[in-house]
């Protein structure tokens, strides 16, 4: 007993330092906008069990002190009420910047501000990196990345798209912890949100990203986060986008009205998508939209919309899997016969999407071959009976679903987030069969 008391009161008297745990994790947790009973939690952490004064100080000169005139005023007001509550019960001194800066919020807003309306913030996620993890020599990684976004508290403004979701922080802690997977790649978000792993995809140095949303509303701040963020948008198709290093695309593009022939323009090695799997009604076309994207495509007209998709000739019908340079790197490369494609859709009557057997001719490689794209999607199962709709909606359209959660687990690079529950999310490998 004697030991514990006496590491509480070294923890309790040690300098906090905004920059290393625990004092990290709280600036960290409270630039989040982490739900005020979790920062008295870590607050407690950072006291020994107690907010004690030298507590109330780091928070006031690292949080609240640095937050006041930048907005988030309903925030720091819930915090600061039930900061002052958390120290006055434990019957020790509250600061009297602490007191007064909550008498001015009393007075000068109304409780109910933060209810009303479509209220926006601006979140800070910070990806905190433990040490020794150096990523690879092409994309080193930081200490700390920290990523400032535009969001709404109203979880379904933007047709859900303007809220930060667990799975979206689980998909850019994906894209954080595997570099290598996404480095000099051409990605492709399906339903971007917020923009969180298009940013995260342009820090690993992604060759290509490209993000898409249906809602208007979504993409507008989606395009405000990624100028927070220092990169520049645009909304042309790649091949005519500037080769500008921090160029995004940012795509308007409603899964119900896409076109084979829209969507054969990005021809990307990587799709990802965070949460997609939730609406019954709108997984019909998800799936022929992801199997388009991953080459396996059924011949139907260039700009027919997918929900009127017709059966035909697979893609890949006359394509086998090979080794480059006899070695197995573990994904599957794809060589094609254009010819033998070309006479094939000529006997049976069906289109061949000749510029992308072209693309695969003359790929990366001097071979011409090109790896199989493959999909990453993350995504909390709220609903058995939906996810079960979408793995039979994948058999029919030739896809491989692989649930890789245990075998490809990101490092937790949001330690901090006690609101966040990584045990609630799965990660599945979608590829062509």
């Amino acid at each position: 007993m004697a030991k514990i008391l006496n590491s509480a009161a070294a923890m309790a008297n040690s300098k906090l330092d905004p920059t290393v745990p625990p004092g990290l994790h709280l600036v960290s947790a409270f630039l989040a906008m982490e739900p005020t009973d979790s920062l008295i939690s870590i607050a407690r952490a950072c006291g020994g069990g107690l907010v004690t004064e030298r507590v109330q100080r780091f928070i006031w000169d690292y949080c609240i002190g640095e937050a006041i005139g930048k907005g988030n005023a309903p925030y720091l007001k819930n915090f600061l009420k039930k900061l002052i509550f958390e120290i006055e019960s434990s019957h020790s001194t509250v600061l009297d910047e602490l007191y007064e800066q909550y008498g001015y919020y009393m007075t000068s807003l109304k409780d109910d501000i933060s209810g009303k309306g479509n209220t926006r913030v601006c979140k800070c996620i910070s990806f905190l990196f433990p040490d020794g993890c150096s990523g690879s020599p092409s994309c080193p990684m930081p200490r700390k990345l920290m990523v400032p976004l535009h969001c709404s508290l109203n979880m379904l403004e933007g047709d859900t798209g303007c809220a930060v979701w667990p799975a979206s922080l689980y998909l850019s802690e994906f894209v954080l912890s595997f570099p290598n997977i996404f480095f000099r790649k051409s990605c492709f978000e399906v339903g971007s949100g917020v923009g969180l792993v298009g940013i995260c995809l342009y820090h690993v140095k992604a060759s290509k990203v490209i993000l898409s949303d249906g809602d208007l509303s979504t993409l507008a701040n989606m395009k405000l986060n990624l100028e927070l963020n220092q990169l520049r948008t645009d909304t042309g198709m790649p091949e005519r986008s500037s080769q500008d290093l921090n160029m995004v695309n940012c795509i308007h593009l409603p899964w119900e009205s896409a076109t084979k022939n829209e969507l054969q323009e990005f021809m990307p090695d990587i799709v990802l998508g965070a949460d997609i799997i939730y609406d019954p009604s709108c997984l019909p076309y998800l799936v022929q939209l992801l199997a388009i994207l991953l080459n396996i495509k059924k011949a139907c007209s260039e700009s027919q919309p997918l929900k009127n998709s017709c059966q035909g000739l697979l893609i890949h019908s006359n394509c086998i899997d090979i080794k480059v340079n006899g070695t197995d790197d573990g994904e599957a490369h794809t060589a094609c016969d254009l010819d033998g494609l070309k006479s094939k859709a000529d006997q049976i009557g069906c289109e061949v999407d000749v510029p992308l057997v072209e693309r695969l001719e003359n790929g990366s490689s001097k071979d011409g071959l090109k790896k199989a794209p493959v999909a990453y999607i993350a995504a909390v199962i709220r609903n058995i009976e939906t996810f079960s709709y979408f793995l039979q909606l994948a058999e029919l359209a030739d896809l491989a679903v692989t649930d890789i959660t245990e075998t490809l687990r990101p490092l937790e690079l949001l330690p901090y987030m006690q609101s966040y529950d990584r045990s609630s999310i799965r990660m599945f490998n979608v590829t062509g069969k």
